[in-house]
Parts: structure tokens; C-alpha cells; sequence
């Protein structure tokens, strides 16, 4: 045992499976680290999943949505174990039971991701108001909800990424609600991270540009024709990856994928606002 002793390798090896295993002194830790990620059924929200999977070593990765099959499936492409958290965040009961689970199990929440959302195209008299208010409750009021329900299980390091979009930075005729509400998303990220300091948990704004997902598929209302020009469409796979390396950036609060939509993103905040909703109009054939 001496000899081996003297084997750098062999102590670095013991010394990584004694932190690992026995990080507190020789006693095994009392509590889990584990992400939670709603949007986790499909499009942004899974693929944050396998990434955060790839990238972390978890205890458990909570994933929420409605679709509980398509949450149970994810079990069998991640390494860490996985909790379905089958839920509706429209619903108020929702975070009740969100918070017994935390309060049970009292977890170290490493990564919380907050991907649940959805939009819809089309002019005001073709959105339904239901869908308008589930909107603002899915988009905007789920995520403070679950920002503040989860904030108290973390620590020092913890990471929380907000799914916002480029449609913060404008108002968009014809994408109208689901603007505004990414544009609250931005705001409150942006502060909150600043709140957050003294705690040193950073809150980053994930803002993809026109992503292939199953959004569409929702977003959709009788006129199809509400938008039908996209000068560009990402993958959820790179939306992602972007996002995670700028995480690491100390002073980003934003992420944007791209340096041609972090242009657009530049003129849209130097030019009138008129300006450029005259331009988005013209883009989408409705002048």
C-alpha cells in the first residue's frame, strides 16, 4: 500500500473517488444534485436534457411537461436517472405540487430550466383570448413561479436558464402576445441575474432566433398566412449548445446564436420602432 502511494495516478484516483463518493469528510452526501427542465417532452426543452446530461454528472434530472409518455421516454437516452413530473403549468395546483416534491426531497437543484412555452400566429381576432391568457400564464407567470420555487435549493454556482426569444427585442404585429410575454421573460432574467449575485447563481436569457421545433405546430392558427417569411432556421441542438458555452461566460446574461442575429439584434435597438415593424410587415406580405 506504501509503494502504491508513492504512484501519483493511484493517489489522484483515490482522491477523486473519496470526493465523488464521501465529499463531506468521509460521510456520503445527504442530499441529491439534480436539473429540472420543464419543456422537457420535446423541441428546446429535451434537447437542454440531453445536453445538460452529457455535460453534468446528475443524481436525478427532474423533467416536467404534460406529455408523460414523451417525459418516461427520456430515461432511455440519458445516463442520470430520470423523474417524470407530469404537470400542467397552467395550472396553479401545479407548483403546489412541484414544491411538496422539493420539500420532500429537499435536492440540491444544480440547473433549472425554464423551456415551457408556447405562441401563436396570427391577427388578435384569430387568437382565441383562452389561448391569449394561457399564453401569459405558460410563458410569463410559470416561469417566476417556478424561478421562485426553486431558488431556495440552490447553492452557490447554480445556473438558471429562461427560454426567451428575439422576439423580446420588438413588437411584433401578428405574433403579438407571444412577443410581449418574451419580452417580460428578457426583462426579468437580465434583473433577476443581477439580484443573484451575492448568491452566485447566474440567470441567463436564451434567446433563439426561428428554431426547428414542434412550436409551429401550435404557433399555427386558421390564416397560415400570418407569417410565412423565416430568413433563417436554427436547430434546437445548436440553440442549446450555444446557450450552455455562454453560461460560462461570467459577464453574458443574454445568448444569442449567431453573429448575424446579434446584428439584427443591434439594429432593432437603434432603429424607431415603427420602422421596424413597417419592415416585418412587408417581410410577411401584409403591406
Amino acid at each position: 500500500i506504501t509503494a502504491l502511494l508513492h504512484d501519483r495516478y493511484v493517489v489522484m484516483i483515490v482522491a477523486f473517488c473519496l470526493y465523488k463518493y464521501f465529499p463531506f469528510g468521509g460521510l456520503q452526501r445527504d442530499f441529491m444534485r439534480i436539473a429540472v427542465v420543464t419543456g422537457a417532452s420535446s423541441g428546446i426543452g429535451r434537447e437542454f436534457c440531453r445536453q445538460l446530461d452529457k455535460e453534468n454528472d446528475f443524481d436525478e434530472m427532474w423533467v416536467v411537461a404534460r406529455r408523460e409518455d414523451r417525459l418516461a421516454s427520456l430515461s432511455k437516452e440519458l445516463k442520470c436517472r430520470v423523474r417524470p413530473v407530469s404537470m400542467d403549468l397552467t395550472s396553479p395546483d401545479s407548483f403546489e405540487k412541484y414544491k411538496a416534491l422539493l420539500e420532500e426531497y429537499k435536492p440540491d437543484v444544480a440547473v433549472l430550466v425554464n423551456a415551457s412555452g408556447f405562441g401563436k400566429f396570427g391577427k388578435y381576432t384569430d387568437v382565441s383570448p383562452e389561448d391569449e391568457a394561457n399564453m401569459i400564464d405558460l410563458n410569463c407567470r410559470a416561469v417566476v413561479l417556478m424561478t421562485r420555487a426553486t431558488l431556495p435549493y440552490m447553492r452557490e454556482g447554480g445556473q438558471i436558464y429562461q427560454l426567451c426569444s428575439v422576439a423580446a427585442f420588438q413588437p411584433i404585429p401578428y405574433i403579438n402576445v407571444y412577443g410581449a410575454t418574451k419580452a417580460f421573460v428578457l426583462n426579468y432574467s437580465r434583473a433577476l441575474n443581477v439580484e443573484l449575485r451575492d448568491r452566485k447563481i447566474k440567470c441567463l436569457a436564451v434567446c433563439p432566433f426561428w428554431t426547428k421545433t414542434e412550436f409551429f405546430d401550435r404557433a399555427a392558427t386558421q390564416d397560415n398566412k400570418a407569417v410565412t417569411y423565416y430568413s433563417v432556421m436554427f436547430t434546437a441542438e445548436e440553440i442549446v449548445a450555444q446557450a450552455l458555452k455562454d453560461m460560462k461566460k461570467k459577464k453574458k446574461d443574454t445568448s444569442l446564436h449567431t453573429f448575424k442575429v446579434k446584428l439584427q439584434i443591434f439594429g432593432v435597438k437603434i432603429l424607431p420602432h415603427k420602422l421596424v415593424m413597417r419592415v416585418w410587415m412587408r417581410q410577411q406580405k401584409h403591406l
